[in-house]
């Protein structure tokens, strides 16, 4: 029988890498501290929860998990946004 040569297939070209923006996920240093501000109250709510208090520790707990600590994620989403927007209008 006959044998097939075999042939050379051309290289595929190498699929571009997605380049990483610099500074895309970083946290600013006003998200960071809104952070830092929501697990403290947090950690009140819980020590004023283990003391009794049945007023003050829900309203620091749903303060903490529900206002600061979204917001400060909102806030930084948003800072993103702005930051793409711009690079995409130069």
């Amino acid at each position: 029988m006959a044998q097939r040569k075999k042939q050379k297939r051309p290289p595929k070209p190498a699929e571009p890498k997605r380049a990483r923006r610099e500074g895309s996920l970083a946290m600013g240093s006003r998200n960071a501290l809104m952070l830092f501000a929501g697990i403290i109250i947090i950690v009140i709510g819980y020590f004023l929860l283990g003391r009794g208090s049945i007023t003050a520790a829900p309203l620091l707990l749903v303060l903490g998990y529900c206002v600061v600590v979204p917001l400060s994620i909102i806030l930084w989403v948003k800072r993103s946004e702005k930051g793409n927007q711009r690079e995409a209008g130069e």
